[in-house]
């Protein structure tokens, strides 16, 4: 075992780091936190053309628009979230479609085709509403477990939920609206 003393080993990390007595170490700048502004209050976005989603279904019953409940956060396929902080707006998010489920007074239907259409932020970039399926899932969980509105989401009675691009909101973060169209 070799032994250096306290001067020696400030040496050897001088000279690791590249320092030398003519060119001390650089200073570490600190980094600046991006402070994103707040895009302000919530807008209501102008609800989906229902006969461009339902021009392929057949069997086309009755249709439901549903302009989800105002969140600041939703959940992405893209997040790096911790599994209890999912949790948590998971539970959130079924909880206001099952709000919004009993306050529409949805009926109880035996099949039906749900499409989510993502109303983004107004920032001018590519978007794929496809990333958003974690929230629609939710919103689809809330809507047939906590709200009622089928016996089960499985294939036999749920087709969707499908991913459209809605128009985008004005102000506020992303919303979302649910199409559900009862299939006969």
């Amino acid at each position: 075992m070799v032994r250096i003393t306290a001067a020696e080993y400030k040496a050897l990390l001088a000279r690791r780091s590249g320092a030398t007595a003519s060119r001390p170490a650089a200073a570490v700048k600190p980094k600046k936190a991006r402070v994103q502004a707040h895009p302000g209050l919530p807008s209501v976005p102008e609800p989906p053309d229902v006969e461009q989603l339902l021009v392929g279904l057949a069997g086309v019953g009755r249709t439901w628009t549903l302009l989800m409940p105002y969140r600041v956060e939703l959940l992405t396929s893209n997040q790096r979230l911790h599994h209890m902080a999912v949790h948590r707006l998971r539970s959130a998010l079924r909880e206001d479609a099952a709000k919004v489920a009993t306050a529409m007074r949805l009926p109880r239907l035996e099949r039906a085709a749900v499409f989510y259409v993502l109303h983004p932020r107004p920032v001018n970039r590519k978007r794929d509403p496809g990333n958003w399926a974690p929230t629609a899932k939710a919103y689809v969980d809330g809507l047939v477990t906590d709200g009622k509105l089928l016996p089960d989401d499985s294939h036999e009675h749920l087709l969707g939920p499908n991913p459209v691009m809605g128009s985008p909101v004005t102000t506020g973060y992303a919303r979302m609206t649910m199409v559900i169209a009862e299939l006969t």
